[in-house]
């Protein structure tokens, strides 16, 4: 069940004011009153609620979007807003249609894009975004997606991909940030800095919360690491939360007797006093042969595929490998079936062992390559591919559209048995 977690007006002050702290001394974008921000995510949520408040404190003007999560693009193209916040799920996919295009499109589109998207690439490093003439001439369009007018964007709820944040810089032409926390912190507790446009890191902490690593001995992560200190990522301050409604276990567990809220995460400090997401200390789980899984990044690295739309990593400390739930993405499939011959709808495509064997042989494929590289433990052996998505409505996803893992685990529990079932056959 999901755990009520107590936020007091003065939590969010707080962090509401560390936020303007930041952005007021030019560590971040400086937004104003002129500035217009689209709000899709449940007002109850957190994130949301800390970005609407924080643009009712400027004066700005907020739009709401009509409801439908599938026609938000839509409503940003009406909207037209300056300031773009979302959670991965949805820049990966933006990222994942934009390249497919250009793949499909091939020639001299796909030529110019390269060549543009490379040259302002070699110069984020100089804290470059804008270029006069690609931006014209190659990504006006792709900007013309949320409206033409985002100078900034945020991203947080889980990590993003460097390869994904380089390019909303590159095509969008705005300053991307990315920040850290969790409900429990009234959402932003770090973010990245205005000038440093690396990625790989969660920047530096919020004026109004302490932030410190504990040692992991059982993962071997600790302050002695060489050449950074590693250890849970643990936070103090006036934005923590009070503890779980009715339930003081685990409040006691979370919160330490020195007012310290353990995130469950494993981070680094790097050379330049930014916080660094490296493991996981809860979602993880064993395999039978010792090696430890972190689902949620295997998740995330492959969702970067064209063909993939969503998936659910699982895995049994009994069972010597990794299965999954896959949602494919519609189009790209539909379109590799095209080529295929294959006849039939969504879900009877989805349903063919053709589309099976195929989606696996992505997963491999992709799993192997760039810079995300999985180890072969890390990659799913057996896929049972879904047509209907997971969605809210349907009680597989959050409000914050991450996935419920032991719904998912419950639901699709006959076809874990049966692909687990099959590899011990084919073994």
């Amino acid at each position: 069940l999901p755990k009520g977690v107590i936020l007091t007006h003065s939590n969010l002050i707080a962090d509401i004011s560390g936020g303007i702290a930041l952005f007021r001394n030019y560590y971040c974008a400086d937004f104003n009153n002129t500035d217009i921000h689209i709000s899709y995510l449940p007002l109850a949520h957190v994130f949301e609620r800390m970005l609407s408040s924080a643009f009712m404190w400027l004066g700005a003007r907020i739009g709401f979007y009509q409801g439908d999560t599938l026609k938000l693009l839509d409503d940003v193209a009406v909207l037209k807003p300056t300031f773009f916040a979302s959670v991965p799920r949805l820049f990966n996919r933006i990222y994942d249609k934009v390249m497919a295009g250009v793949q499909q499109k091939g020639g001299l589109a796909q030529f110019l894009f390269n060549w543009g998207y490379n040259s302002k690439k070699s110069s984020l490093k100089y804290g470059h975004f804008s270029h006069f003439l690609w931006d014209r001439l190659v990504f006006s369009k792709i900007r013309a997606r949320l409206g033409g007018r985002v100078r900034a964007m945020i991203t947080g709820a889980a990590p993003l991909g460097a390869d994904v944040l380089d390019f909303l810089r590159i095509c969008f032409a705005c300053e991307v940030y990315e920040g850290y926390g969790q409900t429990e912190t009234c959402a932003g507790s770090t973010i990245t800095v205005r000038g440093d446009w690396t990625t790989g890191h969660v920047g530096i902490p919020f004026p109004n919360n302490e932030i410190k690593l504990v040692d992991v001995p059982e993962m071997s992560y600790t302050s002695a690491d060489k050449p950074y200190p590693r250890g849970e990522i643990c936070f103090r301050g006036a934005n923590c939360f009070k503890g779980y409604y009715k339930e003081p276990e685990k409040t006691a567990e979370t919160i330490d007797a020195d007012g310290w809220v353990h995130s469950g995460d494993i981070g680094m400090w790097d050379e330049l006093g930014r916080l660094k997401i490296v493991d996981r200390k809860k979602n993880i789980f064993k395999l039978a042969q010792g090696e430890y899984i972190a689902p949620e990044k295997i998740e995330i690295i492959l969702t970067k595929s064209e063909y993939i739309s969503q998936i659910f990593v699982h895995g049994d400390s009994t069972e010597a490998s990794l299965v999954s739930i896959i949602v494919p993405d519609e189009d790209s499939v539909m379109n590799w079936a095209k080529g295929q011959n294959l006849e039939g709808n969504f879900a009877k495509i989805c349903s063919l062992p053709a589309t099976n064997k195929f989606l696996l042989s992505q997963i491999s494929k992709f799993g192997k390559s760039g810079s995300d590289e999985l180890k072969g433990f890390e990659l799913p052996k057996a896929i049972y591919v879904e047509a209907e998505p997971f969605s809210i409505a349907n009680d597989l996803m959050t409000a914050s559209f991450k996935i419920k893992r032991f719904e998912l685990k419950k639901r699709y529990i006959d076809q874990i048995k049966n692909m687990y079932e099959q590899l011990r056959t084919a073994n």
